[in-house]
């Protein structure tokens, strides 16, 4: 993953926890946990599925129907 790549999955992480800990009211800990252990998570790391080219808003939507 080159460091571009890595960069756009760290600000989208951030922002999937931040709309976890906001949406649901859970302390950071907990929506970290939960982001970092989805399969959603899984698919935003690895740079072939594209995923973290898309919008947050797009992957959280993705979040939110995996842990539903």
């Amino acid at each position: 993953m080159s460091e571009q790549q890595q960069e756009m999955l760290e600000y989208t992480t951030q922002d999937l926890i931040a709309f976890l800990m906001e949406d649901l009211n859970l302390p950071m800990e907990t929506a970290m946990d939960r982001v970092y252990s989805s399969n959603v998570f899984s698919k935003l790391s690895d740079p072939m599925t594209g995923l973290y080219l898309q919008g947050s808003a797009y992957v959280y939507e993705l979040l939110k129907r995996e842990l539903a």
